[in-house]
């Protein structure tokens, strides 16, 4: 009898951890749609989807290997809910094919990280010719640094964009197509912007809004502990844990306020719309669901395999190219190079469709 109780209790506890994740992955799902500047707790959510997509997966297993169908119904369910989470992540490549000799336009969205602030311009001269040999039409970068030593890296690029506009700091838009009108998108006290172009492809006038949202403040918080670790302060385990989530909190209360200011402009557009950019923030999030509003995601579109943009230690999606309903996505990819700590995303987009 007592080894029965026993029994029943692992299972009871197991059934409750299964409703208890299921919970908190739906919770995670929706997320997206809480302003975190309302209801952080729930914002937060969406970062831990993986893990509970894990979790679930792992209890799926249990109840199947116990044969209780009834309660292996709950993680199954709650995964199938994943599935559109899972496509901004992951693409079959099966069935996938493209004509590269397709006539369209050729974008890419690329954070340069001020190219290492290195002075003799290789870094930048090495990324156009990236982009020559990808073909890319339009190019927006994020973190643009115009002077390498003595060099002007715009003289460099004009040779084959013949037309950019610039707008706040380290915002640009390299065209090869005529750039009719340009506007900067102020964020107010900060170092992130934003950028529109009206780009006249081919008699056809499209608006490209290049966007760099706010960090998320966990890397300069690390830098700076360590920097007064070296300079021999102390700092308590639990005062750094404060400072990392009172950071990451502001970071998603800015970034959501950014993402409002430039939907807002989107929505007001009266051109076919093709958004790129450094979101700083992960799909699903209410920075995701906020730019992308009615706009199509083209990697979930046209991209294949598992698709990560950040080089470092955690391997998120943070850059991505919207569009407009009305242009077709051909082929969406990223190029794995070591200029930044980003990589550079490319997409080939149809413009027959629009008007």
């Amino acid at each position: 009898m007592g080894k029965l109780a026993v029994y029943k209790y692992f299972s009871f506890m197991f059934l409750v951890i299964t409703v208890l994740v299921a919970t908190f992955t739906f919770f995670g799902i929706f997320g997206g749609m809480a302003d975190p500047g309302k209801n952080t707790a729930l914002a937060m959510l969406v970062y831990i989807l993986p893990f509970m997509m894990g979790a679930n997966l792992i209890l799926a297993l249990y109840w199947a290997i116990r044969r209780r169908w009834h309660w292996l119904a709950i993680p199954v369910v709650t995964l199938l809910c994943c599935i559109p989470y899972a496509g901004t992540l992951y693409q079959p490549s099966l069935f996938r094919s493209y004509d590269e000799s397709k006539s369209g336009l050729k974008i890419s969205s690329y954070n340069v990280a001020l190219f290492g602030r290195e002075m003799t311009g290789f870094k930048a001269e090495d990324i156009l010719s990236e982009m020559k040999k990808q073909k890319v039409d339009v190019l927006c970068i994020q973190e643009y640094m115009e002077k390498s030593g003595d060099k002007f890296n715009s003289k460099s690029y004009e040779e084959y964009f013949s037309y950019m506009c610039k707008g706040r700091d380290d915002m640009v838009i390299f065209s090869r197509f005529p750039i009719m009108y340009h506007e900067t998108i102020d964020f107010g006290p900060t170092n992130n912007s934003g950028l529109l172009a009206d780009i006249d492809v081919n008699g056809k006038l499209v608006r490209v809004f290049n966007v760099h949202l706010e960090t998320t403040g966990f890397n300069r918080t690390l830098y700076k502990a360590a920097k007064m670790e070296l300079q021999g302060a102390q700092i308590e385990e639990n005062a750094l844990v404060k400072a990392i989530y009172g950071n990451y909190t502001r970071g998603m209360i800015v970034r959501a306020a950014q993402a409002n200011m430039v939907a807002q402009k989107i929505r007001e557009s009266k051109l076919p719309v093709i958004v790129c950019g450094d979101f700083n923030d992960v799909p699903y999030s209410y920075v995701y669901e906020t730019m992308k509003g009615d706009l199509v995601d083209g990697f979930k579109e046209c991209g294949h395999g598992l698709m990560f943009t950040f080089r470092g230690k955690k391997k998120v999606r943070i850059d991505y190219i919207f569009h407009d309903e009305s242009l077709t996505g051909e082929h969406f990819y990223k190029q794995e190079l070591s200029y930044s700590d980003h990589y550079p995303v490319f997409m080939k987009l149809s413009l027959s469709q629009e008007q």
